[in-house]
């Protein structure tokens, strides 16, 4: 089986023409990719300088046609990639010569170049875009790539090779869920995971692993580190469970087992609200969106049907209680959060004017003493603004006596912990708010229709 794409290659900006492909072609040769360049072959040029003669070709052109380059298309690329461990390489060079032969039918040079550094074998094939005679340039027609694909299958079932079978538009599998994207965090939890499988000797080996995995590495009271591409570090502390400085030296001492983090799958939603399909016709909709909404009703009406028994919910009036002490309860969380927050804004904006009175306190005396002199007021402005800022605020707050710092700083660690442990409580009363919510709404709709549908029967 081998997938097929063909490729333009175009000329960069700030780039010249040679060494655009003296970059693809030398790619494309990689020694590490190609066995030390055995798994290279071409036809009518030579690997060594493939780019040189692809050029003497275009100036060929230039001279015989009196036509200079129009486009920026200054070669082709097919890539052929095979199943694993379905060919051997050099099978796979072959076939990959015999595809370009076909193909081109002798009129471009070009070079076969087989890698070996991925799972599966492919084939990196690139052709100049001027023919050899110089005269003509290849005319990229419509469904070339289908061409090159049915081509390559024609040669892979002539190799006793398989083939990708094509199935009809409706047997084909429609994907409904995509996978979630990978965050830093995660990506970085798994690569630690990866190290601590090979049990390094100690915590600095450990940090000598993940720098040779391109992270970078910031000692200091908390560790952290930073990818390629990341823009911030991150402290190990911070990854969750079984990820912190100490977890990560308990496990490399021997002292505790690593547990790797186990991805969740995102939550599906049992169902979605129902269309109102009379609002919808009304807003110019036709009737190949009606029959859909009908369809779509039906289902997640079934799925809302099913949810209310899983929650044994009987009657309109049961669920709209439900649904009334779910919002009480959703909102009363909510107004206990925004509670914690605003009191800790109040104690971290108190706790900044106390630091700054207690700060500036002797130059404000000292400033007092002259005789509030502009000189002193010149020279001590910063200190003395902050002061006064302090001294308004504790005057608008109306407080008789300063608070301690030290009290301040055990009362926001307290609402911190408060706020942390109604978060996950808040989460589930919004989903299950939501859900109870929805619910109703498509209850209350669907027997609107009825209702209007029965009257219309009536009235007919």
């Amino acid at each position: 089986m081998a997938a097929t794409r063909l490729i333009a290659l175009h000329q960069h900006k700030g780039k010249s023409i040679a060494a655009c492909l003296k970059d693809r072609t030398n790619y494309a040769q990689n020694p590490d990719k190609t066995e030390k360049g055995e798994l290279v072959s071409s036809y009518q040029c030579s690997p060594l300088t493939v780019d040189e003669e692809f050029m003497l070709t275009k100036k060929l052109y230039e001279q015989a046609t009196g036509r200079s380059q129009k486009s920026n298309i200054i070669a082709y690329q097919i890539r052929q990639s095979f199943r694993p461990g379905e060919i051997t390489a050099e099978e796979a060079n072959r076939i990959g010569y015999e595809l370009a032969s076909r193909f081109l039918k002798g009129k471009h040079a070009f070079i076969v170049a087989t890698h070996t550094d991925r799972e599966h074998i492919h084939n990196h094939i690139i052709y100049n875009s001027t023919t050899l005679d110089g005269t003509r340039k290849f005319r990229d027609f419509f469904f070339s790539g289908l061409a090159v694909q049915r081509l390559s299958d024609l040669i892979c079932l002539e190799h006793q090779l398989s083939v990708i079978e094509k199935k009809p538009y409706r047997e084909r599998q429609k994907r409904i869920t995509y996978p979630p994207r990978e965050s830093n965090r995660d990506r970085l939890c798994g690569v630690i995971d990866e190290i601590l499988q090979q049990k390094p000797t100690d915590y600095e080996d450990f940090l000598q692993n993940l720098e040779q995995q391109g992270y970078e590495i910031k000692r200091g009271k908390y560790t952290s580190v930073k990818g390629k591409g990341q823009k911030r570090f991150i402290r190990f502390r911070t990854l969750g469970e079984g990820y912190s400085e100490e977890e990560i030296k308990a496990v490399l001492a021997g002292k505790a087992e690593h547990h790797p983090r186990q991805k969740q799958s995102p939550k599906e939603q049992p169902f979605q609200l129902l269309v109102d399909i009379q609002a919808k016709l009304a807003e110019g909709k036709g009737g190949g969106y009606e029959r859909w909404a009908k369809k779509h009703n039906l289902k997640e009406m079934s799925k809302t049907l099913l949810f209310l028994q899983e929650q044994k919910i009987s009657s309109a009036d049961e669920l709209k209680e439900l649904a009334d002490a779910a919002l009480s309860h959703y909102h009363e969380l909510g107004d206990s959060i925004k509670a914690a927050e605003q009191r800790m804004t109040e104690i971290a904006v108190l706790r900044a004017h106390i630091v700054n009175y207690a700060k500036t306190r002797p130059v404000y005396d000292a400033y007092r003493k002259s005789g509030y002199s502009s000189k002193f007021l010149e020279a001590h402005r910063e200190e003395i603004t902050l002061h006064k800022a302090a001294k308004a605020a504790f005057n608008e707050s109306g407080l008789k006596k300063l608070p301690k710092v030290k009290d301040l700083n055990a009362e926001y660690s307290a609402l911190l912990t408060k706020k942390k442990a109604l978060y996950p409580e808040y989460r589930k009363a919004r989903d299950e708010m939501q859900d109870i919510v929805k619910a109703q709404k498509n209850v209350e709709l669907f027997f609107a229709e009825e209702k209007d549908s029965k009257q219309v029967e009536q009235i007919r």
